[in-house]
C-alpha cells in the first residue's frame, strides 16, 4: 500500500488549506483513514480520522475548524482546514488502516508527510 499526500503549504492565521491523500496498491479494504501531525519538538498526534461508515473522530484542538472526509470509490481522504492557527503548524501525515486480504488483521500505513505552516 502506498500513500501519496497533496496540499499543505504556508498560510496566515485565520486562513484555510486543504490536504488530500490517495491510497494505491492491492488490498481488500480500507478500514480507517486519517491525519496525524507532528510539530517540532512534540510527539505525533491524531488530528482526525474517519471510518469506512463515515464516522469521525477529531482532536479537541481542531473541532469546529477542521473537517475530514473520504471518497471510498477513489480511496482518498481529505482534510479541510479552516481558521488556522499558528499552533496548527506541523508536518501532517496521512494514515490508513488497511485489510490486505479478507479475514486478515488490518495493518497500518503512513504517508510521507506534508508541511503546514501558519504564520501569525
Amino acid at each position: 500500500v502506498q500513500l501519496q499526500a497533496f496540499g499543505g503549504g504556508s498560510v496566515q492565521a485565520g486562513g484555510s488549506l486543504g490536504l488530500s491523500c490517495v491510497a494505491s496498491g492491492t488490498f481488500h479494504s480500507i478500514n480507517v483513514m486519517g491525519w496525524y501531525r507532528q510539530a517540532p519538538g512534540k510527539q505525533r498526534e491524531l488530528v482526525a480520522n474517519i471510518n469506512s461508515d463515515g464516522s469521525t473522530t477529531y482532536a479537541d484542538s481542531v473541532k469546529g475548524r477542521l473537517a475530514i472526509s473520504r471518497d471510498n470509490s477513489k480511496d482518498e481522504v481529505y482534510l479541510q482546514m479552516n481558521s488556522l492557527k499558528p499552533e496548527d503548524t506541523a508536518v501532517y501525515y496521512c494514515n490508513v488502516l488497511v485489510t490486505i486480504k479478507i479475514y486478515q488483521y488490518p495493518r497500518d500505513y503512513w504517508g510521507q508527510g506534508t508541511l503546514v505552516t501558519v504564520s501569525s
